[in-house]
């Protein structure tokens, strides 16, 4: 029992460790994640195996781009951060807005590995739900696996009933199962650092109150020309 408290102990202190404090973080390193970030996203699109449909970016409303790792021997805690854009009513994509994206769990896990997750959202009203801090894919809004290009024809009705569609590096998925991805949240402070302004999540999506800085623009770019 004393063993298997030491381990929780030592999980807790590994997640507080993943989700670090932002408020602090050099805006260089805050510019790293998003550039990474754009990194995962053309990488998925650059290969077969893993590029999203067409017929899924005319859907989107949002994307989410994660980048996370989990580690741990009895306790599994994944940690990571991520950048969340919204397509405005003008079709417009907004600026990328850093969010965080850290799960521990129990379980026997042995190792480390990274996750590197797309996720689609087709309606605006989930996108909102990250309003209020946290926003736990698969629970909040039913997930499932988004079909690969080889695939939407036979897909597309059945998976559009689910509005936010998870694509995955590390685990091999079913188009139309339950995904659990873990659990996003804002970053207001890596936010304030990065644009350089009390802006916080909702008005960094849906205003024109910032001017998106040099660094961030060639992903808005492509995210546009991915979904017009």
């Amino acid at each position: 029992m004393k063993k298997l408290l030491t381990f929780c102990l030592i999980g807790c202190l590994g997640a507080a460790w993943v989700r670090a404090d932002d408020s602090h973080t050099a805006r260089s390193e805050l510019v790293t994640r998003v550039e990474t970030c754009e990194a995962v996203l053309r990488e998925f699109m650059a290969s077969s195996q893993t590029a999203i449909p067409p017929g899924v970016w005319h859907k989107a409303r949002a994307v989410m781009i994660l980048s996370q790792f989990k580690a741990g021997l009895l306790i599994g805690v994944k940690g990571g951060y991520g950048v969340l854009m919204a397509k405005k009513p003008d079709g417009h994509w907004s600026v990328p807005v850093l969010i965080d994206a850290s799960e521990a769990s129990l379980g026997l896990q042995v190792g480390a590995d990274t996750v590197e997750t797309v996720v689609i959202i087709t309606d605006d009203a989930t996108t909102r739900l990250l309003f209020a801090n946290r926003f736990n894919i698969g629970v909040d809004a039913k997930a499932v696996a988004g079909p690969k290009s080889a695939e939407y024809e036979d897909y597309a009705e059945k998976v559009f009933i689910a509005p936010v569609l998870v694509y995955s590096r590390s685990v091999g998925l079913l188009a139309g199962a339950t995904v659990k991805a873990g659990h996003v949240q804002r970053n207001d402070p890596a936010n304030f650092t990065l644009y350089n302004t009390r802006n916080t999540l909702p008005e960094l999506l849906y205003s024109d109150w910032v001017t998106p800085p040099q660094e961030v623009q060639p992903l808005m770019s492509y995210v546009q020309r991915l979904s017009p």
